[in-house]
């Protein structure tokens, strides 16, 4: 199948990659209600279509924290990417610097920021508050050293949400044999994985924190410890103390609340995602794109406000713009297109959701992203 859609990418994904990965990258936490909302709820949004507007020129720049973007899209923090493709932090981070959008580097990547780095463009970081804050000091002067422009600081996950899928496939819950039984079969019966990821895509650690766990041998070994190492004490006081080692911007990542995103002004934060964690955390919460407009409204003239969560082509992109977001990151997307097929995988998707963007962009009168607002979509008029 040649892969035309997001969707096209993940079932692509979805032959490719063993199941317990596949069912990772795709699942949600408990019934997986907010996961499907975040979709849905960008597909209810109606466009205006309006015609005879000289669309000849079409402006998809923006500048953020001090960076121009070719178009507001960036490629999310997704964890373990590196067992969907070989080296799969590096492979992206490469894709996304050719289409002139950031990379967030997750703190549970198998490459680690050293590597990632190395591919010439340094990625923004994303940062899991953890008990041992020795390390964390560490690893946040190790992303500094890096040049990581941004710090990307994820606020939702105290605690791993309740993830069915994963039980179901067997990719937690099982005993040591179960685990080696499965990742026999899943190599039998994959593959091209097998020879792309399992043979040549190795140390199968998590990089950036390979350091803090001694004797630590498989990726489940790694999320098992950070499950038992997140912090769950984190306050708004702690921005603080990660000002202590970090002095370039600072987005609070997770925020669905119109409070939370002002305490996020009040401990000067410079940016926010809205984000439920693609549906990944608390089952049953509203979708990213129904909560962006509150909080822009509360916030977006304080400080710079993304979304995530249900982004699946360049129209849903147009929708969060329409509603404030000044960009989108999109998680689910590249990680499908990297297990599909790698590195040129993620660039034709980020093509398509460039192209899909531009004729959402023309079809609704919209020259420059940087204009694009509520007007855009059916039942409003432009101001």
């Amino acid at each position: 199948m040649r892969a035309a859609s997001v969707s096209d990418y993940r079932e692509l994904a979805r032959r490719r990659l063993p199941k317990i990965f596949f069912e990772y990258i795709d699942g949600g936490s408990y019934a997986e209600e907010t996961l499907r909302r975040n979709v849905a709820d960008l597909e209810a949004i109606a466009l205006r279509q309006r015609v005879m507007r000289d669309m000849s020129e079409l402006d998809m720049t923006v500048e953020t924290l001090g960076q121009k973007l070719s178009m507001p899209i960036g490629l999310a923090p997704v964890g373990m990417a590196g067992m969907y493709g070989r080296r799969g932090e590096a492979q992206a981070a490469r894709a996304a610097a050719a289409a002139g959008v950031p990379f967030t580097l997750s703190t549970v990547g198998v490459c680690s920021v050293e590597e990632v780095a190395q591919t010439g463009t340094p990625p923004w970081f994303q940062l899991y508050m953890l008990k041992d804050r020795g390390y964390m000091r560490e690893l946040l002067g190790r992303a500094k050293d890096q040049g990581c422009p941004v710090l990307v600081f994820t606020v939702d996950l105290p605690i791993p949400g309740a993830r069915y899928r994963d039980v179901r496939s067997g990719f937690t819950g099982s005993t040591p044999m179960q685990a080696a039984l499965n990742q026999a079969w899943d190599g039998i019966t994959h593959p091209a994985w097998t020879w792309d990821v399992f043979v040549h895509g190795r140390p199968h650690t998590l990089g950036s924190v390979a350091g803090a766990l001694q004797g630590g041998r498989r990726v489940t070994d790694f999320l098992a410890w950070l499950a038992r190492n997140f912090d769950r004490s984190v306050t708004w006081k702690d921005l603080d103390w990660v000002r202590e080692t970090w002095d370039g911007p600072i987005v609070i990542k997770g925020v669905l609340d119109a409070e939370d995103a002002r305490e996020a002004v009040k401990a000067g934060a410079d940016g926010l995602v809205v984000s439920n964690h693609g549906g990944r955390q608390l089952d049953g919460v509203r979708s990213s794109i129904t909560a962006l407009p509150r909080i822009v409204d509360a916030v977006g003239g304080d400080l710079e406000v993304y979304m995530d969560g249900g982004v699946r082509s360049g129209l849903d992109v147009l929708k969060a713009l329409a509603l404030g977001a000044k960009a989108c990151f999109v998680g689910r997307a590249w990680a499908y297109a990297l297990g599909a097929g790698g590195e040129p995988a993620i660039a034709k998707m980020l093509a398509t959701l460039r192209s899909e963007l531009a004729v959402a962009m023309i079809l609704t009168g919209c020259r420059s992203v940087r204009e694009a607002g509520p007007w855009l979509l059916d039942g409003t008029d432009r101001p």
